[in-house]
């Protein structure tokens, strides 16, 4: 347990070499100091916030009941899984460990030591994800690689029962066993994926948006809003353009399928720095997210819902989100998402080759 920090010095002489981000708080919890570290992690200079409350850094819903403990016991508290206030800040999880502060015996405030854990949480979570993935892929194609030949021989018989058969009646009964057969047919190879190599080339990721926009325009229903805020600083990157629009289409495609006959739904793109993908630092990365209002991907399929034959929808096969999913792996990417009803954000992460000439 940590101890009470007793102290001898004014809050201002908090140490900028210190690598944890500290803040000081006064009895009122208003913010008295922060170090360089915490700087860094709010991306804001101390001189903006001093003398503000926490809860302009801190969601006051997650922590205030905890400040207010240490405050009354004089007794540390721990708090996890903190979001940082701010739309900047909306990705960023910290744990907090709350400690009172005493000087010559009297309580003065409180100090906060933040560790930022968002980025090992999303590591964990990715490579969860890949790993899944990889498992799943194995599995199934070794069922469809199993069910592909006896579907080979039952649509051979069917065609050779039918060109035996003088009747048309019964004819009737052969082409739909041979249509059938069809169907199944397509949904092995779409099970098994495509093993042709990527054709990669310099593509722009709004152009690929638009691509699918136009694509879906004809099928929405007129209740359902699309909307588009682009970020015109991202570079073009290097992909295969069909497996991009395809992607794409299937995250949108599930956000069709959740807004139903009213909704809205917004295309987002942004730009990150030194960002980490399945555990690699790229100097670029796209952002892109889709997000609707709909009514959210079920909570118990959250952690199978890039699984093939999973599916939120009663109508869905469940293979688009998991082939989005392989397709994003192939170009050194993942897909991410958060739900809940009235708001479903699926995020699509790749890296960006710095330009042209690399």
């Amino acid at each position: 347990m940590v101890n009470k920090i007793h102290t001898q010095f004014s809050p201002n002489e908090i140490s900028d070499t210190i690598s944890i981000a500290i803040l000081v708080l006064d009895k009122s919890l208003n913010i008295m100091q922060m170090n360089a570290a915490a700087e860094n992690l709010f991306g804001q200079s101390r001189e903006r916030i001093l003398n503000k409350p926490y809860s302009v850094i801190l969601h006051e819903d997650i922590v205030k009941d905890h400040l207010n403990f240490v405050l009354t016991n004089e007794e540390p508290q721990a708090v996890r899984a903190c979001y940082l206030q701010g739309k900047k800040n909306k990705d960023i999880i910290v744990d907090c460990v709350a400690s009172p502060l005493i000087k010559n015996t009297k309580l003065i405030g409180v100090v906060l030591e933040l560790y930022r854990t968002d980025f090992q949480l999303r590591a964990a979570r990715e490579e969860q994800l890949l790993s899944q993935q990889e498992a799943t892929q194995t599995l199934v194609r070794g069922m469809a690689h199993e069910i592909k030949n006896p579907l080979g021989g039952l649509r051979g018989a069917a065609q050779l029962l039918d060109s035996e058969l003088d009747s048309e009646e019964l004819k009737e009964y052969t082409q739909i066993i041979i249509s059938e057969a069809d169907r199944l047919q397509k949904l092995v190879d779409r099970l098994l994926g495509s093993r042709a190599p990527t054709k990669n080339e310099w593509i722009n990721i709004h152009e690929v948006l638009e691509r699918v926009r136009r694509l879906v325009k004809a099928d929405i229903p007129k209740g359902v809003s699309l909307h588009f805020d682009y970020d015109p600083s991202i570079p073009e990157l290097k992909a295969d353009l069909d497996n991009m629009i395809q992607i794409v289409f299937n995250i949108v495609g599930n956000a069709l399928k959740a807004v139903g006959d009213s909704g809205s739904i917004l295309f987002r793109t942004r730009i990150l720095r030194n960002y980490v993908i399945n555990n690699k630092q790229y100097k670029l990365a796209l952002k892109l997210e889709v997000i609707d209002d709909g009514k959210g991907v079920p909570e118990d399929i959250h952690n199978k819902i890039f699984f093939p034959m999973i599916s939120g929808s009663a109508k869905g096969t469940g293979l688009g989100l998991s082939i989005a999913q392989s397709l994003a792996n192939r170009h050194h990417g993942v897909i991410e998402f958060t739900s809940k009803p009235g708001k479903t954000c699926f995020k699509l992460l790749l890296p960006i080759e710095c330009n042209k000439s690399d």
